[in-house]
């Protein structure tokens, strides 16, 4: 995997985190080096490594996570529905369950967005649903509570379109 590091001019550092960026490569940064990820304010990106645990969950998976938060949602009346929570796991994190933002502006304030929905450790644990596991990384944890507060915010999943 290339180096951005390697990239001597400013303007190609900027076009090559550009690319990696807008080809979801952004995610595997992000979660690999937390201490250098939590300079990106003030500097490019460093690094790109990918690794298992970083990649975007298989379609199996992904699909498994969703039909299991939908039965906890059902069961607490928490509306969505598989296609608007998919669109928006793939808009936030690419799939990836371990996804962490450290570069916009909650990040900044010291509270990164998580997971597969990119829930705030706030947001997460005000919407939390009582018999999912208490981990914003946990895959139907952060699907049911993201749905949790889109549905108070938004009336459900389903009607978010964009970042939330």
């Amino acid at each position: 995997m290339k180096r951005i590091s390697d990239v001597r001019s400013t303007v190609a550092r900027r076009v090559v985190a550009g690319v990696l960026l807008a080809g979801g490569l952004a995610t595997a940064f992000f979660t690999s080096h937390p201490a250098q990820a939590a300079t990106l304010p003030q500097t490019l990106p460093r690094t790109v490594i990918t690794s298992a645990s970083n990649l975007p969950a298989s379609q199996g998976q992904l699909d498994g996570w969703i039909s299991d938060a939908l039965k906890v949602m059902k069961d607490n009346g928490i509306p969505g529905s598989y296609a608007g929570i998919k669109r928006n796991i793939l808009r936030e994190s690419s799939g990836n369950p371990g996804a962490v933002n450290n570069w916009d502006s909650n990040a900044a304030r010291g509270r990164a967005s998580k997971g597969l929905l990119q829930v705030i450790d706030p947001t997460f644990k005000t919407y939390h649903v009582a018999g999912t596991s208490s981990d914003p990384f946990n895959p139907v944890a952060n699907i049911v509570a993201a749905s949790n507060y889109a549905a108070h915010r938004y009336g459900s999943i389903d009607n978010v379109n964009s970042a939330y």
